[in-house]
């Protein structure tokens, strides 16, 4: 491999590989040694350690940096309405499950980011209700627990809010002034809807119990393989309403699931009824 400030063997990317997949069922190709290395680097640089031996040594003897590890290789690329085709169909969902006597609306954000999507759903709820206060509540969780404290706050970089309508922003975010100048806000009423806590979908329990009208999984399946990827659909599937929606990515495609979930929609899929 290349000159670089530490030393980075085959052995060491493989071995970091299989403990993220072990750890996360993040599946990382071959092509992705540069990114570990400028990641797990920092790592490096933060514990004052002079290899990857010596930190894959850390690793094991200390379990407090097992999140920071796993937070380094996490992606988070996001962005609000991203997708846009589905909000729509998530504000009819929603609707449909109130005038079914529903209430709260219950709607998930399995791998949140820094916010922006559960935001996005809790805008569109205010929409759909024609309420600040509409009768849904939103679960938003992700891996990555440094990107769900970010989410919690609600504060974004004006750039980051730019591709939204105008009348958007000004219903939905507060702009900062003085020492904030350049940065905003989500209003008190967007983010009461939403309930930030951090969760690894490879954990052996959930705590959510459902059933959920709506649950947004999108571009996360990209990073499991086949086999990881079944086994996070299966343990969706109950916790989804009969009628309920599974939102994902546009490059992700639940065709190997058949048996627990039928396309609905570009990207929206229902559960199969099993008998």
């Amino acid at each position: 491999m290349n000159e670089r400030e530490f030393l980075f063997t085959d052995r060491n990317f493989e071995r970091i590989r299989s403990l993220i997949y072990a750890h996360a069922g993040i599946s990382l190709s071959a092509a992705k040694v540069d990114m570990v290395y400028s990641r797990i680097a920092r790592r490096l640089r933060a514990n004052g350690l002079k290899s990857f031996d010596d930190y894959l040594d850390h690793l094991d003897a200390n379990p407090e940096e097992w999140q920071s590890f796993i937070n380094s290789l996490t992606t988070n690329l996001t962005s609000f309405f991203r997708e846009a085709h589905h909000f729509p169909v998530l504000a009819q969902v929603a609707l449909d499950a109130r005038r079914q006597g529903r209430a709260p609306v219950m709607l998930w954000s399995s791998a949140c980011s820094t916010g922006e999507e559960p935001y996005s759903m809790a805008m569109t709820m205010i929409d759909a209700f024609e309420s600040w206060r509409p009768p849904v509540k939103i679960l938003a969780t992700d891996l990555d627990t440094n990107v769900v404290q970010q989410a919690a706050r609600g504060i974004y970089p004006l750039e980051r809010i730019e591709k939204m309508p105008e009348a958007d922003v000004k219903r939905f975010f507060l702009r900062g002034k003085g020492p904030h100048k350049g940065m905003a806000r989500v209003r008190p009423e967007v983010s009461a809807l939403v309930r930030f806590q951090a969760l690894n979908l490879l954990e052996d329990r959930w705590p959510m119990k459902g059933p959920f009208d709506a649950i947004f999984c999108r571009n996360v399946m990209i990073y499991f393989d086949k086999q990881t990827q079944a086994k996070i659909l299966a343990r969706f599937h109950p916790l989804l309403r009969q009628d309920g929606r599974l939102f994902v990515g546009h490059s992700e495609s639940l065709t190997h699931v058949a048996e627990l979930f039928r396309l609905q929609g570009k990207t929206v899929y229902a559960p199969t009824v099993c008998n």
